[in-house]
């Protein structure tokens, strides 16, 4: 009789396969991950095949309580390459990694070879973490689902405060399985009542986006609406472009006058859309996935950013796509401190959209 191959061999197989092409991983782990197998079979998890984020990823909080639940880490996922921390996209041993819809589209990042490995079916989750839009911007652009946290509710390396842990799963349902052994007290939310009550903007009131990527996205939403399960409220959402004070963050200086009140200011905003909705939705990036020269003079952070600043968590979806075959995100966020229930609302939206493949 032949042996159904195990969770972990099966996993190997597809990277061995699949990443020559698509160059998502930087290191895999065969034989410790077949090691593994055996005892986490016993555990909640049950050897569930998992990537990390880049070199460290192994290190991370998330890591460690995946594998302490059960969790096999397989390999390690590209980041952008040495000394071009400023790019999104990733750099495997064997070269650029590439997005698996067009190959010569960057995936985005700098959770770039996490998506891929996802989107290629190679694991079904992979580790991230999110200081500007780097979890979010390769889940929209690969077609898969991607959670930023609130930002300090799980440990983070990061001392500017503005990185947070992040999955990149197959669909939210994945995400809820990370949040659930990461996260202590993690209570599994009740079904939402539908419709949801939502506050769409595709701007944000500052950024220049492309108009296809903006259709897609509405095209989306306007669907929700006929199934019934999102009801728009009227009032849009218009920020302060959050760019220089982001900037002024990272750079290590929060105080600085203009950034100080740009942050007031949206972050009063955003008080008050969330005090009367419980979602925002906006397109996840301006544009479509850019080429692997660089995405020259356009911030593809111009929509992720802003909430990175004010720590608030949000998810990416699959919307569909734009008429040249790039994936498309729909962005999700919820209050602070609201993950569970943006899982919720995110599972009841991929139930009323199907993603439509090209």
């Amino acid at each position: 009789m032949t042996r159904t191959p195990s969770a972990v061999a099966r996993a190997l197989e597809r990277i061995a396969r699949r990443d020559p092409a698509l160059n998502a991983f930087i290191e895999v782990w065969p034989e410790e991950a077949l090691a593994r197998e055996p005892a986490a079979r016993r555990l909640p998890l049950r050897g569930l095949p998992f990537a990390v984020k880049g070199p460290t990823g192994i290190r991370s909080y998330a890591a460690r309580r995946l594998i302490a639940a059960g969790g096999v880490p397989v390999g390690a996922t590209s980041v952008p390459g040495p000394r071009t921390y400023w790019q999104t996209w990733g750099q495997g041993v064997r070269g650029r990694t590439v997005n698996p819809w067009r190959a010569d589209r960057t995936p985005g990042g700098s959770s770039a070879g996490a998506a891929v490995a996802v989107a290629a079916g190679m694991v079904e989750l992979a580790t991230g973490g999110d200081g500007a839009g780097s979890v979010r911007i390769p889940a929209a652009w690969c077609g898969v689902f991607g959670l930023k946290t609130t930002n300090g509710l799980l440990p983070s390396a990061d001392r500017s405060g503005l990185a947070s842990a992040g999955v990149l799963a197959r669909s939210a349902a994945g995400a809820e399985r990370y949040l659930h052994h990461v996260l202590d007290g993690y209570e599994e939310p009740a079904a939402p009542a539908l419709p949801l009550t939502a506050v769409y903007s595709d701007d944000l009131g500052f950024a220049d986006v492309d108009p296809e990527v903006a259709a897609v996205v509405r095209a989306a939403v306007d669907r929700l609406v006929a199934a019934g399960t999102v009801r728009l409220v009227d009032t849009g959402c218009a920020l302060l472009d959050p760019g220089r004070a982001w900037q002024a963050v990272r750079g290590g200086s929060p105080e600085a006058p203009a950034a100080a009140l740009v942050r007031r200011a949206n972050d009063g905003r955003l008080d008050d859309l969330f005090a009367a909705v419980p979602l925002l939705l906006t397109p996840v990036t301006p544009n479509r996935p850019h080429g692997h020269e660089g995405p020259g003079a356009l911030y593809s952070t111009a929509l992720t950013w802003a909430f990175n600043l004010s720590g608030h968590p949000a998810a990416s979806l699959p919307a569909g796509f734009t008429g040249d075959g790039c994936p498309v995100g729909l962005h999700l966020v919820a209050a602070r401190g609201a993950d569970a229930s943006l899982l919720g609302m995110a599972r009841a939206v991929e139930n009323a959209l199907p993603t439509v493949r090209p």
